[in-house]
């Protein structure tokens, strides 16, 4: 909790909630070294805080509704602090940020800034003028390169966020898929340098961390030239991130089936240090849904590109994006789509029903589905891909596998880590220390994670008993 010794010291504290994906995870933590440098430390508690920040996602149904509804219970904290004399700014970014703009502002007098994804290297700058008495709407492309901008982040603050870390290395997207508000929120693809890549690479293996995953919008569509200026594709900035030392295990997500190009599959192939997971979102299974989705591939042309990653990688756990109920979806449609995940056979997918994104082509398009049936036909999915997730999970009992141990378990004597399919796994705490890679037996399975042999917990009957109803559900 804050003392009033603190605030007499000038001390400040910002709150950073996110929401979406792992991008905007990075993006809050950048937003958090960069305030860190104007005296602000970070803080759990938000009725601690002097600065909130709403971290936005704009990807899913009402997401701005859900953060002006989540305003309106910041206002009554904002009240009470005013009513003690003292100031609480409150700040909107990332996507729902850069959708609304200057709207945000009008509609919510709560909110002191705006700062779209693009610009949050400007969140200092912006924070000066506020408290100068402006509001602030920053949301317009930078020019400049908002990493080179940002102060990197300290090896302590690093190393207590984890052993594991996501680095961005591409932003942006240029596929204009109709469902889509990628392109309009975090503009064209843009990749990262190549030196600023392998920096930041050494920074977090210098802190201990053990496992990164690049991250970006169409990440396999990254591109830049190497130390030589010989220029490389994603595929060759793997390899060159998998010889630093300290880093064992990569990871990349999100990619586009268009940009999987021969060297990424052969760094499937020849390189330990990739994990044997890759989330490839095909979005459905009918070509008529494709071709009015803009996804430029066929079924049969993602099908194809599995084979060949499945010959570099037998081993490879897949998953997926899946829209259902997209404008004009018949039931024939919606069948070629269970027809796809029964012969890919997914380790773990994400499913949705179609909402329509304010200034996206599919908004506009005929033939919305109903809703009752978009969400039968979502129900059939998910239960056809939880079929598939639980026989992935239970093909590992009595097997072995490796786990990165990540923190401590829920139970005393127990850890968690992920196997290199990134299926969370329990294993017992005489197993290893947090960082560690460690094998281990599977012993039994959770409706999402492992068990590894001796990590179960001592049972109290009631719990006893919920397992029990799991088993039997």
């Amino acid at each position: 909790m804050d003392t009033t010794d603190d605030r007499m010291r000038g001390e400040r504290k910002v709150f950073i909630k996110t929401y979406g994906c792992q991008m905007n995870v990075y993006d809050s933590q950048r937003m958090g070294d960069a305030l860190e440098r104007d005296g602000y430390t970070q803080t759990d508690a938000i009725e601690d805080a002097d600065l909130v920040l709403l971290n936005t996602c704009h990807i899913r149904e009402k997401a701005a509704e859900k953060i002006y509804s989540e305003l309106g219970r910041i206002r009554l904290l904002k009240n009470e602090r005013a009513a003690e004399g003292r100031e609480l700014r409150v700040g909107i970014t990332g996507c729902v940020a850069q959708a609304e703009g200057a709207e945000i502002i009008e509609r919510a007098p709560v909110v002191d800034l705006v700062v779209g994804p693009q610009t949050y290297h400007r969140l200092p700058d912006a924070l000066r003028r506020v408290e100068k008495g402006e509001r602030v709407v920053e949301t317009d492309y930078a020019v400049e390169d908002k990493f080179e901008h940002l102060p990197k982040s300290g090896r302590a603050a690093i190393a207590k966020r984890g052993v594991t870390a996501f680095l961005t290395v591409q932003e942006g997207c240029d596929k204009f898929c109709t469902f889509c508000v990628v392109p309009y929120t975090r503009g064209a693809e843009v990749s990262r340098p190549f030196a600023a890549i392998m920096d930041e690479a050494r920074r977090l293996a210098d802190a201990g961390v053990r496992e990164v995953t690049l991250l970006g919008q169409n990440v396999n569509a990254w591109g830049g030239t190497d130390a030589s200026g010989r220029a490389i594709g994603l595929g060759q900035l793997l390899r060159e991130l998998a010889a630093v030392p300290g880093l064992a295990r990569l990871r990349y997500t999100t990619s586009h089936p268009r940009d999987m190009d021969d060297d990424l599959i052969d760094a499937h192939r020849t390189l330990r240090a990739l994990m044997p997971y890759l989330h490839l979102p095909v979005q459905s299974g009918s070509d008529r849904i494709l071709k009015a989705m803009n996804r430029r591939h066929k079924a049969a042309d993602y099908l194809a590109l599995l084979d060949r990653i499945r010959e570099a990688r037998p081993d490879i756990a897949l998953s997926g994006d899946f829209i259902v109920g997209f404008p004009g979806e018949t039931d024939a449609d919606f069948e070629a789509t269970l027809d796809l995940v029964r012969t890919v056979r997914y380790a773990a997918a994400y499913t949705f029903k179609y909402s329509p994104r304010p200034g996206t082509p599919g908004a506009s398009m005929d033939g919305h589905v109903e809703e009752a049936l978009k969400t039968e036909r979502l129900e059939r999915l998910q239960a056809l891909i939880r079929e598939q997730q639980v026989a992935f999970q239970d093909s590992f009992v009595g097997r072995d596998t490796e786990v990165l141990i990540e923190k401590p378990g829920r139970h005393p004597g127990q850890m968690i880590g992920r196997s290199p399919f990134l299926l969370p796994v329990v294993v017992p705490a005489s197993a290893g220390a947090i960082g560690d890679i460690v094998s281990v037996r599977v012993a039994d399975t959770r409706p999402n994670s492992l068990m590894a042999a001796g990590a179960e917990p001592a049972f109290s009957a009631p719990a006893i008993a919920e397992r029990f109803a799991r088993k039997i559900a």
